[in-house]
C-alpha cells in the first residue's frame, strides 16, 4: 500500500486509475520516491529508518511490480502512518488489488529512534520482522500470485484518504522521514548466510552515505490519491542518511522556514493542560514557563514529552472543567536556523466527562444506553481509528442475547479504539457476533489493551458459532489517561459489535472527588449474565443499605449490611428478584446509602 498508485483503503470502495503519471509540477505539494532500477525475484529486504511523525503523512518501505492493470499487482508493504505512535501496516497486495493487511501494534515508538523492519518474500510464505523478530506471516493460496519481478521503493507522500492516514494539516509540513541503511538477501534456499533457517544470501547494503546512481532513482511522478508530486530535490542526502522530504512547492528538500503551530490542547483529569505541536521543539523554549499564559494561573512547571511535539502545563490552579485561552509565544522549533511563534492563542478544550459505563455500538447509532460509534479526533472522547461499518438486516436472530439488535451492526478493519478516561482500574467488555463467516478459521485477530494481549488469535465463530453473542470481560488498568484497544488481523479482518466500559477504581483525588467519607464504584463485568461485583467505600463502619431499581423504578432487591466493615466492601448480585427469580435483561440503578448519604450508577444486565 505504499506504491506508487494506491490507495483504496480498508473499504476497498475506492477507485481510481493505475497508470503513472509524469510529473508535471500540477500538485502544491511535494514528496519523495528512492527506487531500485533493478528489479528483485523474492528475497529477504531490510531497512533501518525513522517514519514521519506527522498525523497525514505515510513513511514505507515496500517492493512494487510496475503494471499497467491491477490484474498483475504485486506488492509488498510496510508502512508506518503518521498518525499512529504504535502501529506498523503490514500488507501483501495481489493481482486483481487484493489486499491482506495486518496492522501490526509495536511496543515503542517509531518515531523516537532508529529500529530495522524487514520482510522475506518466498514462494511460499510472505513473513515480516521487527529488530530482527519475526511478528508476523502470510502463508496460502494468494502467496502463489505473489511472482512476478519488483523493485524495492521507499517513498514519502499524503493521501487523500484521512480514514486512513487521519487529518492532513498543511501546518504538518516539511515532513521528512530518515534511512538510516537498507540491505538486500536474495532467496537462497540450502545455501544462504541469513535470514529464516539462512535460506536468504547476502547481496548488497547501502549505507544511504550518497546517491548510488548505479543502484538508484529518484522518482518524478505522481498517482491518483497522492496530494504530492514526486520531485528529485526531495531525495536528500545528509550525515550520512538518506532523508525523504514532504514540503510545500516552494520551500523544497530539507529545509524548514515556517515557524511551529499549536495543532489542538486538551485539560487532562490530573488538571493539567497539553499542547500538540505541528513539528518538534527546541527544548529549552519549550518548557519556559514564561512563554505560556493562563490568565489567572500559575504555571508550576513544564514538560516536553519524548517525541518533543507535544508539552504539558501544570498547575495547582488549573480548573479542567473550564473554557478557557492559552496563549504561547516565543516558542522556537528545533530546526538550524530556528523558526518562532511570535503569539498564538489556543482554546482549550475542557473535559467532557463520559458517564460510566461507557457503552458503544460499534458501526452504528446509538441504540438504548449504548452511544454512537465514531471516528477518533483530537477533541473528541471517544473514537475508532479506521475501519468500515457493516449493518446486518433487521431480521437477523442472534442468540445468547436479549439485545440482538446491537449484534446486528460492526465495525470491521479498525485499528484502535480510543477512549479519554481518568486513571483507574477498569472493566473492558467486548462484544462480538460473527456474522458473515460459516465455519472456524474465517476471521481471526488479536485484541491488545494497555500493552497487554487480552485475546490471541480470537476466532467467534469457533467460540460460539455463527450468528451468537460473545462477551469478553476484561480488567484494565490505565495510567495515561487513555484506554487505547489494539486490534491486528490474523486471518482477514478484525470486528467488533460492541464495547463497554465500566469504572472500578480510581484516585478520587485526581477526578474531582473531595469527599471520601463514602464512595460507590461501578460494578464489573458490566454488561453480565451472571455474577456481577459491586465495591463501595466506607470511612465509618456501621450500617449500610443496597438496592436495586428497574429502568421504570421498580425495587427488584435490596439487602441491608449491618456491620460493613471500615475502608472497601464488596456486594455480589447474581441478576435475580428478591424470591430468587431471575429478573429480565435490561438496564437497572444500583444505589447503596449509609450515614444519611446514598449514590447510585447504572449496569446492564444481558443474560
Amino acid at each position: 500500500m505504499a506504491n506508487t498508485m494506491k490507495k483504496p483503503l480498508i473499504s476497498f470502495l475506492f477507485t481510481f486509475s493505475i497508470f503513472i503519471v509524469s510529473n508535471l509540477n500540477a500538485k502544491i505539494y511535494k514528496g519523495a520516491e528512492y527506487r531500485t532500477i533493478e528489479t528483485y525475484t523474492y528475497g529477504r529486504f531490510e531497512v533501518s529508518y525513522i517514519p514521519a511523525n506527522r498525523e497525514g503523512v505515510v513513511s514505507s518501505f515496500f517492493t512494487y511490480h510496475e503494471i499497467t492493470q491491477s490484474t498483475g499487482w504485486n506488492e509488498i508493504d510496510i508502512e508506518i502512518l503518521g498518525r499512529y505512535s504504535d502501529v506498523a501496516q503490514f500488507n501483501v497486495i495481489t493481482p486483481g488489488q487484493k489486499f491482506h493487511i495486518r496492522n501490526q501494534y509495536l511496543n515503542f515508538n517509531p518515531f523516537l529512534d532508529y529500529h530495522t523492519y524487514a520482510f522475506e518474500w518466498t514462494p511460499d510464505y510472505i513473513a515480516w520482522f521487527i529488530d530482527g523478530v519475526e511478528v508476523y506471516r502470510q502463508t496460502g493460496a494468494h502467496i502463489q500470485e505473489m511472482k512476478h519481478p519488483s523493485k524495492l521503493m521507499m517513498n514519502i507522500w499524503n493521501p487523500i484518504w484521512a480514514n486512513w492516514v487521519g487529518t492532513w494539516d498543511k501546518a504538518n509540513l516539511p515532513a521528512n522521514s530518515f534511512y538510516d541503511w537498507a540491505a538486500y538477501y536474495s532467496y537462497s534456499p540450502g545455501s544462504g548466510d541469513g535470514g529464516t533457517d539462512n535460506n536468504f544470501k547476502f547481496e548488497w547494503k547501502d549505507e544511504f552515505d550518497l546517491w548510488d546512481e548505479s543502484r538508484w532513482e529518484k522518482a518524478t511522478h505522481t498517482f491518483s490519491g497522492n496530494e504530492a508530486d514526486f520531485i528529485k530535490e526531495n531525495v536528500v542526502f545528509k550525515d550520512g542518511k538518506l532523508i525523504l522530504c514532504l514540503t510545500d512547492e516552494t520551500n523544497i528538500g530539507y529545509v524548514d522556514k515556517t515557524a511551529p503551530k499549536v495543532l489542538w490542547g486538551r485539560f487532562n483529569y490530573d488538571r493539567s493542560v497539553t499542547l500538540n505541536f505541528s513539528e518538534e521543539l527546541d527544548q529549552i523554549s519549550a518548557v519556559n514557563k514564561s512563554n505560556y499564559i493562563i490568565t489567572g494561573v500559575t504555571l508550576d512547571q513544564i514538560e516536553l514529552s519524548e517525541d518533543r511535539k507535544t508539552v504539558t502545563l501544570r498547575s495547582a490552579g488549573i480548573n479542567p472543567f473550564a473554557s478557557v485561552n492559552v496563549i504561547v509565544l516565543n516558542v522556537l522549533d528545533d530546526a538550524q536556523p530556528a523558526n518562532k511563534i511570535t503569539t498564538a492563542a489556543k482554546p482549550i478544550v475542557p473535559i467532557s466527562t463520559l458517564n460510566f459505563p461507557i457503552t458503544i455500538n460499534a458501526g452504528g447509532e446509538g441504540l438504548g444506553e449504548f452511544l454512537t460509534d465514531q471516528n477518533y479526533t483530537a477533541d473528541l472522547e471517544y473514537g475508532y481509528q479506521m475501519g468500515d461499518s457493516k449493518k446486518y438486516p433487521a431480521d437477523l436472530s442472534i442468540s445468547g442475547t436479549d439485545f440482538p439488535e446491537l449484534f446486528r451492526t460492526e465495525r470491521k478493519g479498525m485499528v484502535t479504539y480510543r477512549f479519554r478516561v481518568p486513571d483507574g482500574h477498569y472493566n473492558l467488555g467486548l462484544m462480538f457476533s460473527e456474522n458473515i463467516e460459516s465455519q472456524s478459521g474465517g476471521r481471526i485477530f488479536n485484541v491488545i489493551c494497555e500493552g497487554s494481549v487480552l485475546h490471541q488469535n480470537l476466532d467467534v465463530f469457533d467460540r460460539v458459532g455463527k450468528n451468537s453473542a460473545l462477551i469478553l470481560q476484561n480488567e484494565i488498568d490505565v495510567k495515561d489517561g487513555m484506554l487505547d484497544i489494539h486490534f491486528e488481523e490474523v486471518i482477514d479482518s478484525a470486528f467488533i459489535n460492541g464495547i463497554t466500559i465500566d469504572l472500578i477504581t480510581t484516585d478520587l483525588d485526581e477526578f474531582g472527588v473531595e469527599d471520601r467519607d463514602f464512595e460507590l464504584y461501578q460494578n464489573y463485568p458490566n454488561p453480565f449474565n451472571g455474577d456481577t461485583i459491586i465495591n463501595y467505600y466506607v470511612n465509618n463502619p456501621g450500617r449500610v443499605n443496597f438496592s436495586i431499581y428497574n429502568i421504570v423504578g421498580e425495587k427488584v432487591y435490596s439487602l441491608s449490611k449491618e456491620n460493613a466493615q471500615s475502608g472497601n466492601n464488596r456486594f455480589t448480585w447474581s441478576g435475580s428478584d428478591a424470591k430468587g427469580n431471575a429478573v429480565n435483561s435490561g438496564v437497572y440503578i444500583y444505589r447503596i446509602s449509609s450515614n444519611e448519604k446514598s449514590q447510585s450508577k447504572k449496569m446492564l444486565y444481558l443474560k
